[in-house]
């Protein structure tokens, strides 16, 4: 019987994860700032700060972990004063990175495809401060390879959907669902409209990051964890409203942006990812675990799945994009 860390562990991955690992005979700890009931005497749920240094000190002191899976977001600063206390305390240690480091430059993409932090001409872009998502998870990945450790592993999941997560072009749950829920159209770029995109189920990903541990296949490699279904972002659009109503309309994308304030987070996300085609190739993490494209969960199905064990009553969450929203439709006349 082994014992894994998880750290940040109540997310959209780490919901499926733990159960899986729990299922396999591991012990598994959860440290996340969430208030989490364990319902299995082989996960611990630890309500502290994941990221507080002292605290992850005095825990990896106590307790010696076989693995580490690590869901938490760091700047590129806060990640190098870490990295070695995380290997150093583990046989293996799993960094969440984001398939959001390629590329539009080859397809469909696999591991090898030319990253945006090393083919972007995009001057602005790359110099902006700590940087966008998909730059600061790329410059953490050089941290581990430059490294002279020999025990990580990193994962590149795609949109991963999950319980409370639901994605939509650059929009979660606290819009595509509160609004559907609530009879109020959506607004979309138009950019995206044709787009491919990549959303996988969190359970296969889940599944997916259980067969990389201690898989000796696994070590100091890189994984994009995802299903190769794509689809169009209007067909995703169609999904959400044969499957729970939702109302929709394509506008300019700058007329989309209005909703973030045209800030250069929000339009780096739409431009650098969602509008680019992502078709991944995932032979390389089905060919280490040993699964197969049919067993992952079609998009469709395992949004019905979801979306069929909505919460009644659930506090979505107060987004200011809806409230911009609303002027928007209304301004709009649609």
């Amino acid at each position: 019987m082994s014992k894994i860390l998880i750290l940040g562990g109540t997310g959209a991955m780490g919901t499926y994860l733990v159960p899986y690992l729990a299922d396999m005979g591991h012990m598994v700890d959860v440290v996340s700032l969430d208030d989490v009931k364990s319902e299995q005497p082989n996960i611990r749920y630890i309500k502290e700060n994941a990221k507080d240094d002292e605290y992850l000190k005095s825990l990896l002191t106590e307790t010696s972990y076989d693995g580490i899976v690590d869901f938490l977001i760091y700047s590129t600063q806060e990640f190098f004063k870490r990295y070695r206390l995380l290997l150093d305390h583990t046989k293996h240690y799993i960094f969440l990175s984001t398939y959001r480091i390629y590329a539009n430059e080859e397809h469909p993409i696999r591991e090898t495809s030319p990253r945006l932090l090393d083919a972007s001409m995009d001057g602005h872009f790359l110099s902006t401060a700590e940087g966008e998502y998909s730059l600061y998870k790329a410059r953490q990945e050089n941290i581990l390879r430059n490294s002279d450790y020999k025990n990580w592993t990193i994962i590149r999941p795609a949109i991963t959907f999950s319980k409370f997560r639901y994605q939509l072009v650059t929009l979660e749950a606290n819009i595509v669902v509160h609004r559907a829920l609530a009879g109020k159209k959506v607004l979309l770029p138009e950019g995206a409209r044709n787009v491919q995109a990549t959303m996988s189920w969190a359970g296969d990903v889940a599944r997916m990051i259980s067969l990389l541990l201690w898989n000796e296949k696994a070590y100091c490699e890189a994984f994009t964890v995802a299903t190769a279904e794509h689809n169009t972002w209007e067909t995703v659009a169609e999904y959400y409203k044969e499957l729970i109503g939702l109302d929709y309309a394509f506008v300019e994308d700058e007329t989309y942006l209005k909703c973030f304030h045209s800030s250069d987070g929000a339009r780096y996300q739409l431009l650098y990812d969602r509008c680019f085609d992502r078709i991944i190739d995932n032979t390389k993490i089905l060919s280490v675990t040993g699964m197969k494209q049919s067993e992952l969960m079609p998009l469709k199905q395992g949004l019905a799945l979801e979306l069929s064990n909505l919460p009644k009553n659930h506090d979505w969450g107060y987004c200011e994009a809806n409230t911009i929203m609303d002027e928007l439709v209304q301004e709009l006349k649609l």
